[in-house]
């Protein structure tokens, strides 16, 4: 998992624990939401999405929605990609948050979250640096594994 992701924004708040669990929340959040919404290129069908509160996120409701994360990870298992490093990037995100002891995540805590979740393609990608031959071999295992 490659967390430098973070050099690149120049925001002072990306450079703490807070933003940092933010950001990576955001990123599994939406990632869970385009997986959990399958063929349909609506995401706010996605039932994590309906319980996103965007711009109005506290850390009790951020880390409710994280806390369910290993739940919905086994009950969409079938029908998600990834789950294993959905699992270390929840990980990631919850150690950080738990790093930074603010209870109230404010203007930048759901900027941060909303940036993750609108970006969370191209972020999850940065922080897994997976190449596309290296994706198709992943996808090969994993549908040998299911099958």
């Amino acid at each position: 998992m490659n967390l430098d992701i973070f050099t690149k924004f120049h925001d002072p708040y990306m450079q703490t624990p807070a933003g940092q669990g933010a950001l990576l929340s955001g990123v599994l959040l939406g990632y869970m939401a385009v997986r959990q919404a399958s063929g349909d290129t609506d995401i706010s069908k996605s039932p994590l999405f309906k319980q996103i509160q965007f711009g109005r996120m506290d850390s009790a409701s951020l880390k409710r929605l994280l806390s369910r994360v290993p739940t919905l990870l086994a009950a969409y298992r079938e029908d998600m990609k990834y789950t294993g490093y959905m699992s270390q990037l929840s990980a990631a995100a919850m150690e950080l948050l738990l790093q930074s002891g603010e209870e109230d995540m404010g203007v930048n805590g759901n900027f941060a979250l909303a940036a993750g979740f609108l970006n969370a393609r191209q972020y999850f990608w940065d922080i897994f640096l997976v190449s596309k031959e290296s994706k198709e071999l992943k996808n090969e295992k994993d549908e040998k594994e299911e099958g």
